[in-house]
């Protein structure tokens, strides 16, 4: 082991420890992530590290499209987004960076949609005063209008981290819809999170609904970790959504908190606004399933990692037993949150299910 693995802080030691599987399934290049938290010993140097990496994808992707190579930009240009995306994931201490970083990947990531197969659409939402920015792709080789599911994601994610995921519904012949909700993404800045996120999902349903190139009548949600409870929470509550995937999400944030990682409250704290721990701990405890999981009566999907240490098995399994809807838990022994080590044993199962449920056609080729 080398002289920097041995000095380490506790952060990059828990980065290294944990985050591989996460980074790398989304997108971020193996050998970069080794690269990345192999160079550095302190906390304090990750988002500048990473951003130095992203920067080097970046310059690839900027030049392949000056030499109008477009598929190579796409490639370049995703992966610059995903690991600028990356730079500034949990950090929060240093809120200049944080911004610098992700500025710079939704940059990166609007350059690509174009040019990805197949492209994607940035388009704004309308919500009260500040509007929710999201991507929209739809499905090749598909007759009239496809079916949409809308995409939400977890604490520290954003639509840019989700492009893998997207493949899967795409391929099958779903369109996707990838938005920053409140304290997500580029709405992280002005909109805390909130804990009713029905009136979020309906104003993004409402837009859907007005589109003339998707079926608003087959509508699906997924969510990955708290987006996990932020779907579930809107299918009680908003029946135009026909079907629902959580993906280890909370049964109850609040009753989790002490067992929390130190970053993952602290960048609770930021992302909902809080004025100090003890606030974010209040707001954290609106974020239950209690009394609600009984109010989904659309098809459901849940999955759980049996070796998830931020939101246990057992919250999964209560959500499904709770659900007054038809309910098909998939339990991943061996997966960690999210089971990003895993991906094979849940992301086509779940996209299966999903166009099943929303009567999706396959691509042709």
């Amino acid at each position: 082991m080398g002289v920097g693995k041995r000095m380490a802080d506790e952060y990059v030691t828990h980065a290294r420890e944990h985050l591989l599987a996460r980074y790398t399934v989304n997108g971020v290049n193996a050998s970069d992530f080794m690269d990345v938290t192999g160079s550095i010993e302190r906390w304090d140097d990750w988002c500048k590290a990473w951003s130095a990496r992203a920067a080097v994808h970046e310059a690839l992707g900027r030049a392949a499209l000056a030499a109008h190579q477009y598929m190579s930009a796409a490639e370049h240009l995703c992966r610059a987004a995903v690991t600028y995306h990356f730079a500034k994931y949990l950090f929060v201490k240093d809120m200049a960076q944080h911004r610098a970083a992700h500025e710079k990947a939704v940059a990166c990531h609007t350059l690509a949609l174009p040019h990805m197969d197949p492209p994607g659409e940035r388009v704004l939402i309308p919500y009260g005063n500040t509007p929710l920015a999201a991507i929209l792709r739809k499905p090749r080789n598909v007759k009239g209008c496809p079916p949409v599911v809308l995409m939400t994601m977890g604490l520290d994610s954003a639509k840019e981290e989700l492009m893998t995921f997207e493949s899967t519904f795409l391929s099958r012949g779903m369109a996707t819809l990838a938005f920053d909700g409140p304290g997500q993404g580029e709405a992280e800045y002005e909109l805390p999170i909130r804990h009713d996120y029905e009136n979020v999902a309906g104003p993004v349903i409402d837009w859907v609904m007005k589109r003339g190139d998707l079926d608003g009548d087959r509508i699906g949600i997924w969510g990955i970790s708290l987006g996990g409870f932020y779907g579930p929470r809107a299918a009680a509550f908003e029946k135009r959504i026909k079907a629902c995937v959580s993906n280890c999400g909370p049964y109850d944030w609040g009753a989790l908190w002490e067992n929390l990682p130190d970053l993952t409250r602290d960048a609770f704290r930021v992302r909902s606004h809080s004025a100090n721990e003890a606030q974010a701990r209040e707001r954290a405890k609106l974020l239950t399933l209690e009394g609600i999981a009984n109010r989904i009566e659309c098809p459901l999907f849940v999955i759980a990692g049996g070796l998830d240490r931020l939101c246990p098995p057992e919250d999964a399994k209560r959500l499904a037993a709770e659900a007054k809807g038809p309910v098909q838990l998939l339990v991943i022994e061996d997966g960690m949150h999210v089971a990003h080590n895993r991906p094979y044993r849940y992301r086509p199962q779940s996209a299966d299910w999903m166009a099943e449920q929303l009567g999706a056609q396959a691509r042709s080729p």
